[in-house]
């Protein structure tokens, strides 16, 4: 293949530079909109519309004209911007782009463990896959969580699915103690304590920040704990200039975006020389592969209707109570 040019199928070549060109075209031409997470790469969210948290660009998704959606994400994102937008077209570069989360809860085996708590009101996070969301009577993000669950009776019996570790802190903030699932998001499960230890001797002057999925002994030694918006936020209102970042490193692009004259260290996963932790499943999408899913409007994530009628209702309760 010629080395300055992508080849898109076996008949078309398109020149690298005019990759982004040629995207811009398609959308305009098929009145689309691009979504792209945080945790995508840089050449992603810089030609997407809008740049978001997963809940954030679902509602974004809802409220805009267009009649296809892009999500750069992964598939739950997907999925989450169909219920909310039932009448569009959603799109996703990558159908294999899943999440360590979302699949570390099966909708079987979460609908029995529900079933074995019939008196328990049932909390998820977004990041959960529709069917999951379906079985729900809230649904929380990191940003709103501790305000959802401060509002039922301290005596309330609840289950907090399917992250444990965000879970975890919630119960430390609002003193519950609520019954939790057991999944994580391999990401933020492999953030090492040493390195960050080891870091924080290197930059004295560096504030920690961290994702609320994150372990408990590392949310320890945090300045600040919140959602990927949350921290983001964070970098732009503080008068700090350095900043140790765990969570997923696309955010980093964001934030030396938003703060050019800051210093963004990523704190280190466990098992890799990296000096960053990526996630392997947002990392699947590319710009060839968006190109793709406009030109040929694939592939498509439907979600049947009897699942998206009950999946919306534990997100428009939660937008009540936020």
């Amino acid at each position: 293949m010629n080395n300055n040019k992508l080849e898109i199928n076996d008949t078309n070549l398109i020149p690298l530079q005019g990759l982004g060109v040629e995207i811009n075209r398609l959308k305009a031409e098929k009145n689309a909109v691009i979504m792209a997470h945080y945790y995508q790469t840089g050449d992603i969210q810089d030609i997407a519309d809008v740049v978001g948290d997963s809940l954030a660009l679902a509602q974004q998704a809802a409220k805009t004209n267009a009649d296809i959606i892009v999500l750069c994400g992964v598939h739950f994102m997907g999925e989450t911007a169909k219920i909310l937008s039932p009448t569009k077209k959603v799109l996703v570069p990558d159908l294999n782009a899943g999440c360590s989360l979302a699949d570390s809860c099966p909708a079987d085996a979460f609908e029995a463990f529900c079933k074995a708590h019939p008196d328990h009101t049932v909390i998820s996070y977004v990041n959960t896959t529709a069917a999951v969301k379906a079985l729900t009577d809230v649904v929380v993000t990191s940003t709103n969580a501790k305000k959802i669950v401060d509002q039922f009776p301290k005596d309330a019996k609840l289950i907090f699915g399917p992250d444990r570790n965000l879970g975890n802190y919630i119960n430390s903030v609002t003193g519950r103690e609520m019954l939790l699932w057991d999944g994580a998001c391999h990401v933020h499960e492999q953030f090492s304590v040493e390195k960050l230890v080891k870091l924080k001797a290197e930059h004295p002057q560096a504030e920690v920040l961290a994702h609320p999925e994150c372990k408990r002994p590392l949310l320890l030694m945090a300045d600040f704990i919140g959602s990927t918006q949350a921290l983001l936020n964070y970098t732009i209102n503080s008068d700090k200039n350095s900043f140790l970042v765990a969570t997923e490193s696309g955010i980093l692009h964001e934030m030396q975006k938003k703060s050019p004259q800051k210093e963004f260290i990523p704190v280190p996963p466990n098992d890799s020389t990296c000096a960053c932790n990526e996630c392997n499943f947002m990392r699947l999408n590319t710009l060839e592969k968006l190109y793709q899913c406009l030109k040929n409007e694939s592939p498509e994530i439907l979600v049947d209707e009897e699942v998206r009628i009950k999946a919306v209702k534990p997100i428009l309760r939660m937008l009540e109570m936020s």
